[in-house]
């Protein structure tokens, strides 16, 4: 498909620059699998699912992976130090991250770059701002000095308008975040409160977790005019036993099982073949475009997507474009709120 089939206009008034307070207080459209519209909140949620249904939640914890450093001025040559934004998206190991580098085209292969005390050295560069840093410490030491050197890795649609700051360092985490890795956070997830998870098993929805480490590339933007040319960043993910086995019994007793957030169900589709989830930790680059045959996922929570994103691809797809189009113009005519710290979208599975 071209990617222009995915694009729309979004006033910059709608873009959220802080999240709902509290969290449980945002709005909630409900996008039927007829595509019908309703305008609830997330407090309302429980009363749009059915007893029995599975959430599955991405129980990731972000990173602050977002660090300013300094690339020292070369012997050779003329120039001075620059000054070097860099943001974490993937461990390849103990004491190496890829990341996208700003400038990039002001680094190259064997350049230091210091963060204080914390420095690093390029070993690769690839397309689109990409470099691998082999840093000068490793494993639990390296995590603690990237902790102090580091600030949230917002979204560059809210960087872009202000600066991050403490409040965000709560803000940007779920309540139930657990495992360290992420440098973007699982948005939908920022929603949930103890009274909402109360209501939720009140009601009788089940739920569940698994990880993905969200990338930076969740944030970049789809370059290629048809879909079939886009190459999505690999993340990581982890099925545990337990929750392989807690998704797979709700599909067999015909049960809907409902992600929360993209990356929720981009793993359990990843881990989905020969008719059940596995239990596996690996890599995953899936991108999901209308006429994907979805294999676990019934409905979806999920935050309202950039224009051409990946993601806006991906909801299309669990409903329909035109379905999405008339969603996303309703929500923009009514105010709701766009991005990371904005409303969400609960969306059923259109119809076969």
């Amino acid at each position: 498909m071209r990617v222009s089939d995915f694009d729309f206009e979004l006033p910059e008034d709608r873009i959220a620059l802080r999240p709902a307070r509290p969290r449980d207080a945002a709005r909630l459209l409900h996008v039927g699998a007829d595509g019908a519209l309703g305008d609830f909140g997330i407090l309302d949620l429980p009363g749009l699912l059915q007893p029995g249904d599975l959430m599955v939640f991405n129980d990731t914890r972000v990173i602050p992976a977002a660090l300013n450093g300094i690339r020292p001025a070369r012997a050779e040559g003329a120039g001075g130090d620059v000054a070097v934004e860099v943001n974490l998206h993937k461990r390849e190991s103990a004491d190496t991250w890829h990341a996208f580098a700003r400038p990039a085209k002001r680094l190259r292969d064997g350049d230091k770059i210091a963060f204080g005390a914390l420095s690093c050295t390029v070993i690769s560069k690839a397309d689109g701002g990409d470099v691998a840093l082999r840093f000068d410490r490793s494993g639990a030491d390296l995590d603690a000095a990237i902790a102090e050197a580091g600030a949230p890795p917002l979204p560059p649609y809210i960087a872009r308008k202000r600066t991050p700051d403490a409040q965000d360092t709560e803000d940007y985490q779920t309540t139930f975040a657990r495992a360290e890795g992420s440098v973007a956070a699982p948005t939908a997830g920022l929603h949930f409160t103890d009274r909402l998870f109360a209501a939720l098993d009140a009601r009788g929805v089940e739920r569940t977790h698994v990880t993905l480490h969200v990338g930076a590339g969740t944030f970049l933007p789809v370059k290629a005019e048809n879909t079939v040319d886009h190459v999505m960043h690999a993340e990581w993910y982890e099925i545990g036993v337990e929750a392989a086995r807690t998704i797979n019994t709700a599909k067999a007793e015909g049960r809907r099982v409902i992600p929360v957030g993209t990356t929720a169900l981009r793993t359990i589709e990843s881990a989905a073949r020969d008719g059940a989830v596995k239990a596996e930790a690996r890599d995953t680059s899936i991108f999901i475009t209308p006429g994907y045959d979805f294999r676990v996922t019934d409905a979806l929570l999920t935050n309202f997507h950039l224009p051409k994103s990946t993601l806006f691809m991906l909801v299309s797809a669990l409903s329909t474009l035109p379905h999405m189009q008339a969603a996303y113009a309703h929500a923009i005519a009514n105010g709701y709120r766009f991005y990371s710290y904005g409303d969400a979208c609960l969306i059923e599975r259109a119809h076969d």
